[in-house]
């Protein structure tokens, strides 16, 4: 997308523009991970059931994973800059709902706010500055360092949650999104400058709609299935009603001139292994964090505080190797990178699959380290993948087809995963054992596509251009949206 001389603006005005996107994708990052040293909290205050802690989560994760596209598109067509800060102000307006949501159900209706607030201000972040900078080596640097500064939320959430929650109560994690967004609004308004890409193509609002309501669909029926019994009619009503809508948007897909998502793309082997790979990436790495905290507080009889502070090894590994994927997928090969960072994530989770009320932190921080590592390893080269398979005109597609499929991973590994423990514990296992088998099960999925990646990652068509270091490096593939 060619930007306008008045989006290039003058190095104070980058500086500016710089700083302003970093902090509104930095808050979004710590969203994701700031809410799961809040869980236990949350469960006992407002007197909620794991099911609805699983949608305190999936909520949010949703709305941002099916709209992600969208969000990108609407930028493009509608002004950056308007995007972004309509994002804000709704991401902002939708945290302060949450902080005072008298109920689980408020609650849960504030997450789904903060999601469609997200899924407008991260791609409009990134689109402001891309169009800032259209020379490509000053625009991989800026990029860099908005990875790398928003990358900092996500290390931030775990302590930061402990922290408050600890202190003040969960209400205080979301409540201190609210001087970020004002001092986004307040500096936005006033530095920010409109671009847009006046060849954007239109909002596939049937698409959206139904991959919402189809993904939606299915969560419900995963999510609830333990809890009103997987047979009862509504159970399989919302499994039916998830394969209808399902079909009907591949339908719509195939017929439109301009689909958020092209079906053709996925004729590409390599993209199609890139991407079935990322769901797993989401499903195991989402669905596991999701009882991280968990883990310390009920099993371990851990602080929240402490708890907060004993997730870190996680994420800290993945803001750690993250950087350096890229660069040995461009070495070495997606196929190797990616299958050694699943085998090691899997190894992980098999490991965490084995700790007990009575294992010493000092053999478990390692655990969670390994399937950082592991998963780091694995995002940006994915992506690269993704990018690889398809013309350069389609790169930024591409990359976003991946993130969207890393969050639909994310929201069917928290309501998977989290039946698991329901179903278990129905059946008069304990919750420890329940985490146990999750565990167990998301480490043996991971382990199977480690040996799909081994046989099937590898490029089944020429591209018309090879994939760079920065391309493989690109910020959408950070641990982002682990939440």
């Amino acid at each position: 997308m060619a930007a306008s001389p008045a989006t290039v603006g003058s190095r104070p005005n980058r500086a500016v523009l710089l700083t302003v996107t970093c902090l509104g994708q930095f808050m979004v990052l710590l969203d994701n991970t700031i809410v799961g040293a809040a869980l236990p909290d949350m469960q006992h205050r407002l007197h909620i059931q794991l099911t609805g802690l699983q949608w305190i989560v999936d909520a949010y994760v949703l709305l941002v994973a099916m709209l992600l596209l969208s969000g990108g598109v609407f930028a493009d067509r509608f002004g950056r800059k308007r995007v972004y800060l309509a994002g804000a102000v709704v991401f902002t307006a939708a945290s302060v709902l949450c902080s005072f949501a008298p109920s689980a159900g408020w609650l849960i209706v504030g997450r789904v706010l903060q999601g469609i607030g997200a899924s407008a201000l991260s791609p409009a972040s990134l689109a402001l500055l891309a169009a800032a900078y259209p020379v490509p080596q000053e625009r991989i640097k800026a990029i860099g360092l908005w990875a790398g500064f928003s990358g900092l939320g996500l290390v931030a959430g775990p302590v930061a949650g402990g922290v408050l929650t600890d202190a003040f109560g969960w209400p205080a994690i979301f409540l201190v999104n609210l001087p970020i967004g004002v001092i986004l609004l307040l500096i936005g308004l006033r530095h920010l400058e409109e671009s847009r890409n006046p060849n954007a193509p239109a909002i596939d609002l049937p698409g959206t709609a139904l991959s919402v309501l189809a993904v939606g669909a299915l969560t419900y029926g995963l999510i609830e299935g333990g809890a009103r019994g997987w047979t009862s009619p509504m159970i399989l009503g919302s499994f039916a009603a998830a394969a209808i809508l399902f079909a009907g948007f591949v339908a719509v897909e195939a017929r439109r001139s301009a689909p958020m998502l092209p079906l053709r793309l996925f004729r590409q082997r390599l993209f199609t292994v890139s991407n079935t790979a990322m769901i797993v990436v989401g499903f195991a790495l989402m669905g596991s964090s999701f009882f991280f905290s968990q883990f310390f507080v009920y099993v371990q009889g851990s602080s929240i505080l402490r708890a907060g502070l004993q997730t870190l090894p996680t994420s800290v590994a993945m803001v750690i190797v993250s950087p350096f994927a890229g660069r040995l997928a461009a070495r070495y090969g997606f196929r190797i990178v990616v299958t050694i960072g699943l085998v090691l994530a899997g190894i992980g989770l098999l490991a965490l699959g084995m700790v007990h009320a009575d294992t010493a932190y000092g053999n478990v921080w390692w655990r969670l380290a390994v399937v950082g590592i592991g998963f780091a390893l694995t995002m940006s080269p994915l992506t690269g993948a993704a990018i690889q398979a398809v013309s350069p005109q389609e790169g930024g597609l591409a990359s976003g087809i991946s993130s969207t499929t890393r969050q639909i991973g994310a929201v069917l590994g928290v309501a998977i995963l989290g039946a698991i423990v329901r179903t278990r514990q129905s059946n008069g296992a304990s919750f420890e054992t329940g985490l146990n088998t999750a565990f167990l099960v998301a480490g043996a999925v991971t382990l199977t596509t480690a040996a799909f990646t081994a046989l099937w990652l590898s490029r089944s068509d020429p591209a018309e251009t090879s994939a760079t270091p920065a391309a493989l490096t690109t910020p959408n593939e950070l641990p982002a949206n682990s939440h």
